[in-house]
């Protein structure tokens, strides 16, 4: 049987998961195995009712909480709601960023004019919007269709200081360093529409470089009940991989 998923933490109030990139949290038609709750209820058994506390996006890897009891949930999600949990997130970008630090500060709302119904972008009668990054570091990478030399990338610990949908993926690629494999905000839109429709060729695959796009919610901190509470996992293989060089790097 297929992992369910990573588990992080468990007691009698909570269960923490590293969500696998791929599976999407809120309930599928296609069986509890195609999304995150699903899964949970399986494990937890007939009977559970649990909430996720927070929500991935379907390609987003990293901490989610699940509580086991409503009153649980209402007490967590209360914490979220009043932005008295710390965030940090890895992301793999494209580009060198030449800064050391940066703070994003733009307002994001619906992009009227794409052809994606999800997308959203910088807009200046958008949400107010703030996202904070730190440079990892920089490197560079073979890939395919840039053989004639490696193409550059930066690795950034990245904490949204408020949580719009997206934010972190339309801010960095607001600044020039959208996320590698990207399929909304990577500059080609229509990348994301072969995935939906189911017509995604290997030479989109290529241009992608990665199978997911490159963004972990790596940890969650925050008090609760008199008590600092923080929880943290590390990225999936084909995330860490990337960062490794290569032979024809080091060329």
């Amino acid at each position: 049987m297929e992992e369910l998923f990573g588990i992080i933490h468990e007691d009698a109030d909570l269960l923490v998961i590293n969500k696998p990139a791929g599976l999407v949290c809120h309930p599928s038609k296609n069986g509890p195995m195609s999304s995150l709750i699903g899964r949970v209820r399986l494990y937890l058994g007939a009977g559970s009712r649990p909430h996720l506390v927070n929500r991935l996006d379907r390609e987003t890897s990293g901490v989610i909480l699940a509580a086991k009891a409503d009153g649980v949930a209402r007490e967590l999600r209360r914490l979220w709601e009043s932005r008295e949990v710390a965030k940090e997130y890895l992301a793999i970008v494209h580009g060198r960023v030449r800064s050391e630090h940066g703070m994003i500060d733009a307002p994001l709302g619906r992009d009227e004019s794409s052809r994606v119904a999800i997308k959203d972008c910088v807009r200046a009668d958008g949400l107010p919007s703030q996202t904070e990054y730190f440079l990892g570091r920089a490197f560079a990478r073979s890939v395919p269709g840039a053989e004639t030399r490696p193409s550059e990338f930066s690795l950034l610990r990245v904490r949204p200081r408020t949580g719009r949908k997206h934010q972190i993926r339309i801010h960095l690629a607001h600044i020039g360093h959208p996320l590698v494999g990207d399929k909304i905000y990577g500059g080609d839109e229509d990348l994301y529409l072969s995935l939906v429709e189911g017509r995604l060729n290997e030479e989109q695959k290529r241009t992608l470089i990665l199978p997911y796009h490159a963004l972990h919610a790596r940890s969650v901190r925050f008090e609760w009940r008199g008590r600092r509470v923080e929880f943290i996992c590390e990225p999936e293989k084909w995330f860490t991989e990337f960062l490794k060089p290569t032979a024809e790097d080091r060329r």
